[in-house]
């Protein structure tokens, strides 16, 4: 299982557009082949910083992902909302410490 965290910050006035557009693509977004996590997350002090956290089966599912019809036309709206360049980075769980 790969988790997937990507940092994003926008400019003040296009975060109501990120914001829609992510909720149009959403449901395809999590649907994909490989997929079986989603959230989107945002900063506590900062509105114009959001998170995707994702998890995908592997990391051939992630870029299968990342090379669809799908991703290229989310991505290529969503990068001319940022304020900053985005952070990515791939990690695996290795202990989920219990109460």
């Amino acid at each position: 299982m790969l988790i997937r965290i990507v940092r994003m910050t926008f400019k003040p006035e296009r975060v109501s557009d990120f914001l829609e557009n992510f909720h149009s693509n959403k449901k395809s977004i999590r649907n994909f082949p490989g997929c079986h996590h989603l959230e989107l997350w945002q900063d506590e002090n900062d509105a114009t910083i959001f998170l995707t956290h994702s998890h995908w089966e592997s990391e051939d599912h992630l870029n299968q992902y990342r090379d669809s019809e799908l991703f290229k036309g989310v991505w290529s709206f969503t990068k001319s909302l940022f304020s900053e360049k985005p952070i990515a980075f791939s990690s695996k769980k290795i202990e989920e410490v219990e109460k």
